[in-house]
């Protein structure tokens, strides 16, 4: 289930064209993979194509591939998903090309 999300900072607040990275590592993200996945898909929805955005996903729920991709490859054409590093504080970076880059 959903928490209330009603506070919660969004990822995003305009259209990124420049590469960027999005923080999807809080404790709120932590608690609600749904918002975790929303948040992800904002992210890429305000990346102008010819640039990328890295994902900053929460450590707790493992690897981006075993949940993240699938949604995203599912949800968007012409984007091409890389898995960069595990960060020193547990978190993964996913990076997500969109369109022709």
């Amino acid at each position: 289930m959903t928490q209330d999300v009603s506070g919660v900072e969004p990822v995003t607040r305009s259209q990124h064209d420049a590469s960027w990275s999005a923080n999807l590592e809080g404790p709120e993200h932590a608690a609600d993979r749904d918002l975790l996945l929303e948040q992800a898909k904002d992210a890429i929805d305000a990346t102008a194509d010819g640039f990328h955005v890295n994902l900053v996903t929460h450590g707790d729920h493992g690897h981006p591939e075993t949940y993240l991709w699938d949604e995203l490859e599912a949800a968007f054409d012409g984007i091409r998903l890389e898995y960069v590093d595990r960060c020193g504080c547990g978190g993964h970076v996913t990076r997500v090309h969109v369109g022709g880059e």
